[in-house]
């Protein structure tokens, strides 16, 4: 009996690395400075082992994680780069945090004791950076009390503060407030005694690196331009698209004149009309999109509209005007033809959402 062929995925993310390269390379030329990728939430869903296999040979100074997890996975990838954890940890993560080697950022004194009283029991010391909130409001020492906490974590044995680093909240929305927030966080630094000992100094995600300066840093963490998407719009052209979320066409009918289409019918045809069905839905990551935002797709060279709600497993196209279409042709959801913000825009949301929800029943296909 001869071997029953499998059949091609019915949606997939078309993922361009050699982009994902050209992009760091646009982030190093801006910056001027080391790299930390940011490759948190599977590498923006893009693919954390895959992201991470094409970043390691780049010589960058870290891999940016969101948590154990994801540095766990890392690490069984093989992956040599430090791994650093962006966020604060729990109590029963902080053992295997320093089993591992992986920095954490310290945020509290409570933290920063608990690895010390670890890492002593150990037998080790564990290198680590130092949280400042400077307007982000999700943890790190407040700029008043950063001096002191770093002083007093730096008399504890079995801690090696290395860096220090803030967030961004708005750097692509409010400039004002983000470049009195570069000042703050410079001014911090510039006072600290025994600064030299601080080899890493960061402030910038994409926002910050594309759009300011600082006078103290010297690593950026880029994330989502690293994807192929600027969060400032003057930047846009210098990246290299990466992710292309693709589909097929499973069916095409002819409807009459005042059929409804999908779900609460909230498309009704007011002309006979040739409708394409799609396989693809928000149980693929496509979002159902806002009222009156209608998103298009590209098929065959040409933008089509699509007609009435996503549902879970299949979108419906208005075809009438690609006469020459055919069950099986590919459609472009978002990629090149069709920006992923121009998406989320009509979605009511952000790319890097729009990224990180695309589900695990969509393949992932690597080029580059």
């Amino acid at each position: 009996m001869s071997a029953i062929p499998e059949s091609p995925p019915r949606s997939w993310a078309e993922v361009d690395l050699s982009g994902i390269r050209h992009n760091l390379a646009i982030a190093r030329k801006l910056s001027g400075q080391g790299i930390m990728a940011v490759v948190k939430a599977s590498a923006y869903g893009h693919g954390l082992e895959a992201v991470a296999g094409a970043l390691e040979q780049e010589e960058i100074t870290f891999f940016g994680v969101a948590n154990v997890g994801e540095a766990r996975r890392l690490s069984e990838a093989g992956v040599q780069t430090p791994i650093y954890l962006l966020g604060g940890t729990f109590p029963s993560e902080r053992e295997e945090v320093i089993a591992h080697h992986w920095l954490p950022c310290l945020n509290t004194m409570e933290e920063a004791r608990h690895f010390d009283q670890l890492a002593r029991h150990g037998g080790t010391v564990v290198e680590a950076h130092l949280t400042v909130d400077t307007g982000m409001g999700r943890g790190g020492f407040l700029p008043s009390d950063a001096p002191a906490a770093l002083e007093a974590i730096r008399s504890l044995p079995g801690i090696r503060i290395s860096g220090l680093g803030s967030h961004l909240p708005s750097a692509d929305e409010d400039p004002a407030f983000t470049r009195s927030q570069f000042d703050q966080f410079d001014n911090l630094v510039e006072s600290l005694p025994r600064r030299k000992e601080l080899k890493h100094i960061h402030l910038a995600n994409s926002a910050g690196l594309l759009g300011y300066q600082s006078r103290t840093t010297t690593l950026a963490r880029p994330g989502l331009l690293l994807y192929g998407v600027s969060p400032l719009r003057e930047h846009e052209a210098d990246l290299r698209n990466v992710m292309s979320l693709k589909s097929r066409i499973a069916l095409i009918r002819d409807l009459p004149s005042g059929h409804g289409i999908s779900y609460g019918r909230t498309f009704v045809t007011t002309r006979p009309t040739k409708v394409g069905t799609i396989g693809i839905g928000y149980g693929d990551g496509y979002p159902r999109t806002l009222p009156d935002h209608t998103p298009e797709v590209f098929v065959r060279g040409r933008r089509v509209p699509l007609l009435g709600r996503v549902t879970m497993d299949q979108v419906m196209a208005d075809l009438s005007d690609c006469p020459d279409c055919c069950p099986g042709d590919e459609v472009e959801l978002f990629g090149p033809n069709i920006p992923v913000q121009e998406v989320a825009r009509k979605a009511g949301t952000i790319a890097w959402e729009l990224f990180t929800g695309i589900t695990p029943r969509v393949e992932r296909v690597y080029s580059g």
